[in-house]
């Protein structure tokens, strides 16, 4: 069976994230998710509603081109609100050629992505598609990540890019903001960057580079690069550096801060408005 490997971007904005959600009725209207239920999507149970997500449409789109019920699997389970410019999933599927379902490899990968975008919506579309072993798994393959985290620093708040920046009217110290992140770099325990709930068996991870770069008068970008993240990790190491640029907190704190591994010390979990998920990469 071929495997195909699609590279996707889209606007998080009105998603209830990347993975399928199919709560009962009850909990969406207690969770305050039943504004985001999607009706032309199928829930797999009988009593559930299918939220609108990431993979719930572009699988709905997958498998109306090939005829067949395959699961799209992502390699990073954005939360809700958060936008991807690589986001990597994949799917196998029949590939006999002169079939009714599947998609054979005589076809072409070209030929796919176009199909798949001709049934998506506005918000997502798949920017490449390539042909992978059958074995390729999105997630154990990964082995490396890049988010980045856009701020807006202005006394006014931005319009046009406003779905995808987060708005922080004090001056920023960027300088004081870059020494701070240095002390992330390598491998740590970061514990105290994680929401609670988080369920990872170890909270040791490596950053291999985080940078805060001013990229224009009124615009902030944090970008970050590591093995994996935990929950909400990305959003709070931003919220630290942001304290830390505002003058809430010093450079100098950051050591204590991660050594401590307690959620209490580090800074807030910024919005997903500014997180964006950037690439992952493979051997």
């Amino acid at each position: 069976m071929p495997r195909y490997k699609l590279t996707i971007a889209y606007d998080g904005t009105d998603f209830c994230g990347w993975q399928k959600q199919e709560p009962t009725l009850e909990q969406s209207n207690q969770t305050g998710s039943a504004k985001h239920v999607d009706p032309t999507l199928v829930a797999s149970e009988e009593g559930r509603v299918a939220l609108r997500t990431v993979q719930g449409v572009v699988e709905r789109a997958v498998r109306e081109i090939v005829r067949e019920m395959v699961d799209v699997k992502g390699a990073s389970r954005t939360d809700s609100g958060v936008h991807a410019r690589g986001q990597v999933a994949a799917f196998s599927c029949t590939g006999a050629d002169g079939g009714q379902t599947g998609w054979p490899v005589e076809r072409g990968p070209l030929a796919l992505m176009r199909a798949i975008n001709g049934k998506l919506p506005d918000d997502v579309v798949v920017r490449d598609v390539s042909l992978v072993e059958e074995m390729f798994d999105p997630i154990g393959d990964c082995t490396s990540k890049a988010y980045s985290y856009s701020i807006h620093n202005a006394r006014t708040r931005e319009l046009f890019d406003r779905k995808f920046v987060h708005h922080v009217w004090d001056p920023l110290d960027v300088g004081a903001m870059q020494r701070a992140a240095a002390v992330l770099v390598g491998e740590h325990d970061f514990a105290g960057f994680a929401a609670a709930g988080h369920g990872r068996q170890t909270t040791v991870r490596t950053i291999y580079r985080l940078d805060v770069v001013k990229v224009r008068e009124d615009r902030v970008r944090i970008d970050i690069e590591g093995n994996g993240f935990l929950w909400n990790m990305v959003r709070i190491v931003a919220g630290t550096l942001v304290d830390i640029g505002r003058g809430i907190k010093s450079a100098d704190d950051m050591p204590a801060i991660l050594e401590s591994r307690d959620r209490s010390r580090a800074g807030p979990t910024l919005p997903a408005t500014g997180l964006c998920l950037e690439w992952v990469r493979y051997e």
